[in-house]
């Protein structure tokens, strides 16, 4: 049995049904979206998102991997890394279409999420989300990304569900290096957040759970 069928194994059957729906990389956006974010410190496995029904960006990346890769694509995630001590990090979840990436995402805030296929190359794709990733003190936040981390790779691990596996997956995620997206010297100039962008970029967001307001 592969990786893939010994996490859908452990899946009760009433969930299981409900991710033999999900038949796009749109359909994997939309299931994490029936999740509420929860910015806690407690880093699920991917089953456990599941059978909580709730997740942050690093889990339910890792579930939308795992979703996307039963429909046929690589599980692929990537990191989108902040100025430290400004604002979370963010994981993508990747996919590709005819040459061109895409992503799902899970977030507190509606424009980090998904991404359409329509880019061609990575730093195209993490540019996307440059000017909506802002802190809650306005600052714009977004210095660079990962190389896809490619979950293929940990077949044989139980890190699907079993939770103190995935930890260990996750630390070894987050402890490599990134790519600059952008100088220091452009990041001194960069403009703020404008409050009217802010207000935008806020709707629907439950700011209790953002970096710098939540309990941690």
């Amino acid at each position: 049995m592969n990786a893939l069928k010994q996490f859908e194994s452990h899946i009760p059957s009433d969930l299981r049904k409900n991710i033999e729906q999900i038949k796009s990389p749109f359909d994997v956006q939309e299931f994490l979206l029936t999740m509420p974010y929860k910015g806690e410190a407690r880093d699920r496995s991917p089953l456990n998102v599941l059978l909580d029904k709730q997740c942050h960006c690093l889990d339910g990346g890792f579930l939308a991997a795992l979703l996307l890769w039963k429909l046929g694509h690589k599980p692929l995630v990537l990191d989108l890394v902040p100025a430290p001590g400004v604002d979370d990090d963010h994981v993508l979840a990747l996919y590709r279409v005819d040459g061109l990436w895409g992503a799902v995402a899970k977030s507190n805030y509606v424009n980090l999420g998904f991404r359409e296929a329509v880019h061609k190359n990575l730093r195209e794709l993490a540019m996307t989300y440059f000017e909506h990733y802002g802190s809650i003190h306005q600052i714009k936040a977004l210095r660079g990304y990962t190389r896809p981390f490619d979950l293929s790779k940990f077949p044989l691990t139980d890190w699907a569900w079993n939770e103190g596996s995935a930890a260990k997956l996750y630390k070894k995620f987050y402890s490599r290096k990134s790519v600059p997206l952008i100088t220091e010297k452009i990041a001194k100039r960069l403009s703020m957040v404008t409050d009217r962008m802010y207000a935008a970029e806020i709707m629907y967001t439950d700011l209790s759970q953002s970096f710098g307001n939540r309990d941690e």
